[in-house]
């Protein structure tokens, strides 16, 4: 592994971790959201990691382990690592309450609120803040993995995928903190310091994975990457698309992702 391509993987990974910072941001500082440009944004994000997964991604952690393992043992290997993928990510899930989750969509206006919400949304305080940062642990390893193992036009897809991704979930966390404590720069800190566990993740992975990675294990880990992103495209971005603005809206930007994705592997043929 050449030393250039894991700092770059270790800063794309900063990038796309830190980006909740942008989502915190705009919650201390717009007036409200701007639902139809989220809306795009996330369905964008959708459509450019199926796409990536299911096109590239998969493909070739099928050639590699089938090359090391054979036909049966090889796709085997695939299915099993690319539903663990997926199996990893809904655990998490499963294991954050809903009220505590940071995907649960709020936005720039409830940071104004004064109602009943309001007491729900100083309870949760910290705690979303936590989920997020067990939630983007394993994204932080999936976006470090990535970028080792394939070329740019992949790696910097899927960081731009990830950093639209963890805007809203900026907003989600400053919000209640910001109501938990009265201090909106506290919210921004808080808010903007839980992506660096995406860093983290990464660190972890560099640590734990490299010193044995092999071709095989590289097969396994893109699989896995691919399961994560899939289930982050369906269970989390397009649902919070939809929540935030229009069905169709949703859907052209996750038809564009998918047109900006496939250009770039074009170009870098």
């Amino acid at each position: 592994m050449q030393e250039h391509h894991v700092w770059l993987a270790f800063g794309l990974t900063a990038v796309a971790g830190l980006a909740t910072g942008v989502g915190s941001a705009i919650s201390l500082l717009a007036k409200r959201t701007n639902t139809k440009f989220l809306c795009a944004s996330l369905g964008f994000s959708a459509g450019v990691m199926l796409f990536v997964s299911f096109v590239d991604i998969i493909p070739i952690a099928k050639t590699e382990l089938i090359q090391e393992l054979g036909n049966k043992l090889g796709f085997m290997t695939l299915l099993l690592s690319f539903f663990g993928g997926m199996g990893l990510i809904m655990l998490i899930d499963l294991l954050v309450s809903e009220p505590n989750n940071p995907h649960e969509m709020l936005g720039v206006e409830d940071m104004d609120k004064d109602d009943i919400d309001n007491k729900r949304l100083r309870r949760v305080g910290i705690v979303v803040s936590l989920s997020l940062i067990i939630h983007n642990f394993p994204e932080g390893i999936a976006t470090f993995t990535a970028a080792v193992s394939s070329g740019l036009e992949i790696a910097i897809p899927i960081t731009f995928a990830i950093a639209i991704h963890n805007i809203p979930e900026g907003i989600a966390v400053a919000v209640p903190i910001y109501h938990s404590t009265g201090n909106k720069r506290k919210a921004f800190w808080l808010s903007f310091m839980s992506g660096l566990t995406e860093p983290f993740g990464a660190l972890m992975a560099y640590f734990f994975l490299m010193p044995y990675w092999s071709p095989s294990l590289n097969g396994i880990i893109m699989a896995a990457v691919a399961g994560i992103m899939v289930y982050i495209a369906l269970d989390e971005l397009l649902p919070s698309a939809e929540k935030y603005g229009e069905h169709h809206i949703s859907i052209m930007g996750l038809i564009v992702g998918m047109i900006v994705m496939a250009l770039s592997l074009y170009l870098f043929l």
